[in-house]
């Protein structure tokens, strides 16, 4: 997730302990991902990020998160 979203031109603004604030330069919105490494988010979880962050299904398979 967080590889993609640098792909896709975010900026990583902020850390604080495992939270990384992402801030997009085009679109002005901001998110923040609970970054734990070795762990996957649920579905209800990734399903809110992906609201969040803006993508569609063709970003998601631009991005390479989905074949």
């Amino acid at each position: 997730m967080v590889g993609a979203l640098l792909k896709d031109g975010w900026i990583r603004e902020e850390k604080s302990g495992s939270i990384l604030v992402y801030f997009h330069p085009l679109s002005r919105k901001r998110v923040a991902i609970h970054y734990h490494p070795h762990k996957t988010y649920g579905p209800k979880l990734l399903k809110a990020l992906l609201e969040d962050i803006g993508w569609s299904e063709v970003d998601i398979r631009r991005l390479k998160l989905v074949k």
